[in-house]
């Protein structure tokens, strides 16, 4: 069974799709990673918008970060319900999360000049490295290893949702936002388990080509990706930002 902690690529997914038996109409994995590029370039894209906004000192900068965190995450759970659409609402959650991921980027880069560089250099470092580890044998998916990682990410979730609704109230969870050892600590258990779903992930991709999953579930299956990628980003950032509060 195909298991993975990321909420759009689960043991589902592929449930209810028969094999596709034309070639030229399944999914395949360059197919996959084709996707993947297009949508990482329509979110680079959007995030120079809003970064440019930020330094420009341009007032609306809130409304396109802000609106474009509430509207991604809203195509987010229609792309996970209506699947079928993902050819569509897949370029829009990029777009969409690269307006949030620009102005939220240049709140760090505020505070840490150089911040920025370094988060996305080491984001798509450790792709790279668990891709060719993934590709080699070195790691590989086996069902205890999916069961760790899905439940490290099952209370991760549930930390953050916690501190969500105690937040709401003026109470916060203590020192995992902070930048001491514990809060350090915490975001690199966090960033270490957003990597290792990129291993699920990949592994996910791969078993759903193998089955002739429907040529509409390459870019459902970037969508996944880039999940895991914009989550992995986003605590890298927070990671360093808790590293740079200490010098």
């Amino acid at each position: 069974m195909m298991r993975t902690s990321n909420p759009a690529l689960n043991a589902e997914t592929f449930k209810g799709y028969g094999r596709v038996t034309f070639s030229d109409e399944a999914m395949t994995i360059q197919g996959a990673v084709n996707k993947t590029a297009i949508m990482l370039l329509v979110l680079v894209l959007a995030a120079m918008w809003t970064w440019k906004m930020a330094f420009t000192g341009n007032p609306s900068l809130q409304v396109w970060t802000f609106g474009g965190a509430i509207a991604g995450f809203i195509v987010a759970l229609v792309t996970v319900f209506k699947k079928e659409w993902a050819p569509v609402t897949a370029p829009l959650y990029a777009l969409m999360e690269g307006f949030f991921i620009g102005g939220f980027s240049a709140i760090f880069e505020n505070m840490f000049p150089g911040i920025v560089i370094q988060a996305v250099v080491l984001t798509f470092g450790t792709m790279l490295c668990l891709l060719i580890a993934y590709r080699s044998g070195l790691i590989r998916a086996t069902e205890n290893f999916k069961l760790g990682v899905v439940a490290a990410t099952g209370g991760i979730a549930l930390i953050y949702l916690v501190n969500f609704v105690l937040g709401i109230f003026g109470v916060h969870i203590p020192y995992i936002h902070e930048s001491g050892i514990i809060g350090i600590g915490f975001s690199l258990f966090v960033v270490v388990i957003a990597a290792l779903n990129l291993v699920l992930d990949f592994d996910f991709i791969e078993n759903g080509a193998y089955s002739g999953a429907p040529k509409f579930m390459e870019w459902y299956s970037a969508f996944g990706l880039i999940v895991t990628l914009i989550w992995l980003y986003v605590e890298i950032l927070i990671l360093l930002s808790k590293l740079r509060g200490r010098e």
